[in-house]
């Protein structure tokens, strides 16, 4: 069963807001002051220790030597949180600015357009970027974690997937642009991004990864009950949308905002200060205080014992990462466990709506252009995998009906017979 999550705000005092340092209006490169705060080494990994391991990133890496391009609305009371949009390139220029700068400018929201983080870099360097940027920003102008979505285009839309789905605390929602992304795999995460993240998927008619978007990643996030709408931008490729496009992907963002202010007042721990940090020990602590609190009610024990999971996995060396692996061990130990009925029932309907999702991306969504059409085998050969689970799982069901007709379609892609 022990399979494989601040408001912070309540622990912390927010720190005296700093507006001078950054100037008003668009400024093409700012460079970062000073190495984040943020905790970069989860977003590439599944621990949070207490020293960032020496090797995760370059040797030469320096945070001093990064940079991003802001815009940043002029501002009636300068200690309001602010909404702000994170954007990530496939290059190493920053390409978002044009598309969102109407919106931005409708809704007074800070632009955070990072350099130097394109599909080339190594994946610690960039997410370190990434994290180094926002966090330049965080320190000097109070940013609304409800209110700030991180964005990008094609594999900066994977990054910034990867990020949020990491980070939920930090982000109200993510906007993967021609590109969607991977879920993390600690049930905690995927309730928190199920509770509070909102996702904008933007492709195009003729994107190559049309299919990715509406047909996979789309319908498996709406599936298991992640707030999702898919765009398909007219007459376009793989290529940025319009600004109408991405000014009512925002504003549906937005929408979202009041289920995310309610989820904090329930779950202080979901939401992230408006400028301060958490050390490891305070947002273990808050986590775990959660997590404590679910248990006790029979309707959330297993979303509780998933949370204080993730505490034993990210912080095992903590107190609090003690203490919940004694929690843990004290109901692995007992005779009846009941949460393993929601357990079971949580895996068999993800891995119903991903093979759902890749079985119809395979089939149907894969155009002759794309790159991934010599990987159509093996995908069809996943897909058949889950289905052929799902189906010895509950061989009368209707789903395992569907699984049949699906495998029927898959067998001659994958090479079977």
């Amino acid at each position: 069963m022990l399979r494989y999550g601040w408001t912070i705000s309540a622990l912390l005092m927010t720190s005296a807001m700093v507006s001078a340092a950054l100037p008003t209006g668009y400024t093409p490169t700012v460079t970062v002051s000073d190495a984040t705060r943020l905790d970069w080494v989860f977003a590439v990994s599944n621990r949070s220790p207490a020293k960032a391991p020496t090797d995760l990133l370059s040797a030469d890496y320096d945070s001093k030597k990064q940079g991003y391009e802001l815009f940043l609305p002029v501002r009636k009371n300068v200690k309001t949180p602010m909404p702000a949009v994170v954007f990530v390139s496939a290059g190493n220029d920053p390409g978002g600015w044009k598309a969102f700068e109407p919106i931005c400018k409708e809704l007074g929201i800070v632009f955070i357009g990072v350099r130097g983080a394109g599909n080339n870099v190594k994946l610690a360097d960039r997410c370190r970027i990434i994290l180094d940027c926002l966090d330049d920003v965080r320190r000097q102008v109070p940013l609304d974690p409800d209110r700030t979505y991180i964005s990008g285009f094609s594999g900066g839309g994977r990054i910034a997937c990867a990020i949020g789905f990491a980070l939920p605390e930090l982000f109200g929602g993510i906007m993967p642009i021609v590109a969607g992304g991977e879920l993390r795999s600690e049930p905690w995460l995927r309730h928190r991004a199920i509770d509070r993240l909102s996702a904008a998927m933007i492709t195009g008619e003729s994107d190559f990864n049309r299919g990715e978007v509406e047909r996979w990643a789309g319908p498996y996030w709406i599936g298991i009950g992640i707030r999702t709408k898919v765009w398909v931008q007219p007459k376009s490729g793989h290529a940025m949308p319009s600004p109408n496009t991405i000014t009512e992907a925002v504003k549906w963002l937005e929408a979202g905002k009041d289920r995310r202010i309610a989820l904090a007042k329930q779950s202080p721990a979901s939401r992230s200060a408006i400028t301060d940090v958490a050390t490891r020990d305070q947002f273990a602590t808050a986590l775990f205080a959660e997590a404590k609190q679910k248990i006790a009610s029979p309707v959330m024990l297993h979303r509780g014992l998933m949370l204080a999971k993730g505490v034993m996995e990210r912080w095992p060396d903590t107190e609090s990462g003690k203490a919940a692996r004694t929690l843990l061990e004290g109901y692995e130990a007992q005779k009846g466990q009941p949460w393993e009925v929601d357990d079971v029932a949580e895996l068999r309907r993800d891995l119903l709506f991903k093979a759902r999702g890749l079985s119809d991306y395979v089939v149907n969504g894969i155009p002759a252009n794309s790159p991934y059409t010599k990987m159509r085998p093996e995908m069809a050969g996943k897909a058949i995998e889950w289905w052929s689970a799902l189906i010895e799982d509950s061989p009368n069901s209707d789903v395992a009906k569907e699984g049949k007709k699906w495998i029927g379609e898959l067998k001659p892609i994958a090479g079977k017979k």
